[in-house]
């Protein structure tokens, strides 16, 4: 593994993180707008 192969795994990871909260926070949101409209 070459040095710009770890900074590529690094930025990876980074991105990696930042899709899965991403996806969190539309499962939230999804969730908030089924109680929502659960209540009506």
């Amino acid at each position: 593994m070459t040095a710009s192969d770890v900074k590529r795994m690094k930025e990876l990871e980074v991105e990696n993180s930042m899709l899965k909260e991403l996806l969190a926070e539309r499962d939230l949101a999804i969730e908030v707008m089924k109680e929502i409209a659960a209540k009506k």
